[in-house]
């Protein structure tokens, strides 16, 4: 049994929970390592405090669930054949009540709790999700060895995409180039949708690459992640083609000095709405605070966004083992917009930095 499983199953002991459904894909792989994309098929892991667990899965994944790392007994279903009768099976073999059922409330579907109910009408349903997404804000070596490498990975897909840059060359062919020639090397999976923008579309923190031409005077920005071994990292970088303004150059240089500064005032027991503050400040008192609309970051693991969000009004503190993103941004209608992003590992001996592409301002000729 991994060592996170029997961190939940010690957990359940001490919540006096009779057992846990944990129906969310990325959960599952994070205590089992068996990934599996069900669709609308049906996927859970069922953890108990004392009894052993097991997994359920369409039939079709059912060796693959056995081959993995997970060990314990592996249900496999047909298409023509009802899951839910399985599960209440393996459950009454378990002589488990459902007197407190853990469960993920924001991503389980209704339609699944409520056929958990039908099972028994006295169901108590719990959260697990608070303490699995504490759990997966620490990283473990291997976690972090994933990390490591998909920052790598990351680094070099902006270098292509920089490399890709011609005048009159879009922003989608750009993105094109980037993902061909990462999938010829056998990194395939990106992390979200490659974001590629120019011009005036950099003003747009979250905009859609399209047929935008890059023209001289462009911000061009790179936003963009790829997996390894289902860890991601998240990278943001900004040039310009030809030449810049002096405001772009204004723009460019407080963006990056509100970067490092958060950077550096990373430190275990740190207020994290403190650290947005810190970006926050350095951008404000050069005169773009409004133009600074988002967050400071997000955490970053498994998923491309999850928990601590890196807002101002969050609470919680730093810890070791923490990967966060730091990506304070700038972005001005008519003008354009900067973003630089980084993935930051919070070492036992301050932050380190996962992603390594310079980050001083680029010129592309």
């Amino acid at each position: 049994m991994s060592e996170k499983m029997k961190q939940i199953e010690e957990w359940l002991r001490e919540q006096e929970g009779r057992f846990a459904y944990i129906a969310d894909p990325t959960n599952v792989f994070y205590l089992t390592h068996f990934r599996c994309d069900p669709h609308e098929r049906f996927l859970g892991l069922f953890l108990f405090p004392e009894d052993e667990p097991f997994l359920i899965c369409p039939e079709l994944e059912a060796g693959q669930a056995r081959a993995s790392e997970f060990g314990h007994e592996v249900l496999g279903y047909r298409d023509d054949q009802d899951p839910w009768d399985f599960v209440k099976k393996a459950i009454e073999a378990r002589k488990a009540d459902f007197n407190k059922v853990f469960i993920e409330p924001s991503t389980l579907p209704y339609n699944k709790a409520l056929a958990l109910k039908r099972i028994d009408e006295r169901i108590d349903f719990q959260t697990i999700e608070n303490y699995l997404a504490a759990m997966r804000n620490v990283k473990d070596a291997a976690e972090l060895a994933a990390m490591k490498k998909a920052g790598e990975i990351a680094d070099y897909a902006v270098k292509l995409g920089i490399e890709a840059i011609k005048k009159g060359r879009t922003e989608t062919a750009i993105i094109a180039e980037i993902e061909h020639e990462l999938a010829k090397q056998g990194y395939s999976q990106m992390a979200f949708d490659t974001m590629v923008l120019a011009g005036e579309n950099t003003a747009k923190p979250h905009g859609y690459p399209g047929n935008r031409q890059i023209r001289e005077g462009d911000f061009v920005l790179f936003d963009l992640g790829v997996v390894i071994d289902g860890y991601c990292s998240d990278i943001t970088r900004t040039v310009c083609f030809k030449h810049a303004s002096d405001e772009q150059f204004k723009i460019y240089e407080t963006t990056l000095q509100a970067n490092l500064a958060a950077i550096q005032a990373v430190r275990e027991g740190l207020r994290i709405g403190d650290l947005d503050g810190v970006a926050r400040d350095v951008i404000t008192k050069a005169g773009y605070g409004e133009y600074f609309t988002h967050r400071l970051g997000h955490g970053l693991g498994l998923g491309e966004h999850e928990q601590p969000s890196m807002s101002a009004d969050n609470d919680q503190l730093l810890k070791p083992g923490m990967v966060f993103t730091v990506e304070p941004g700038i972005y001005v209608p008519e003008v354009g917009g900067v973003r630089i992003e980084d993935d930051i590992y919070l070492s036992d001996n301050g932050p380190i930095s996962l992603t390594h592409y310079p980050k001083e301002l680029q010129i592309i000729d």
